[in-house]
């Protein structure tokens, strides 16, 4: 399981969340910023510091933002 930042964050890219991993999973895309669900160990730091609220647990997330765990996947499959 990982965080995952949902809609709250697209537009805004504050960037605290990256700022504060401790393993930089964390990398800004075209409008928002994504956690590669592979690196991340769940330590919840990026939750704690996000302005706009858009980082939940995976398994927190509402049904209607589980489409960023998938949007998360696809940015760090092709970032490689």
């Amino acid at each position: 399981m990982s965080y995952v930042i949902t809609s709250p964050c697209l537009g805004e890219k504050f960037g605290e969340c990256v700022e504060v991993c401790p393993v930089d999973c964390i990398l800004e895309g075209e409008d928002m910023y994504f956690i590669d669900p592979d690196l991340c160990i769940d330590c919840g730091a990026c939750q704690a510091v996000c302005p706009v609220e858009a980082i939940y647990h995976e398994e927190d997330l509402l049904p209607e933002d589980e489409i960023f765990i998938q949007k998360a996947k696809e940015f760090f499959a092709n970032a490689e």
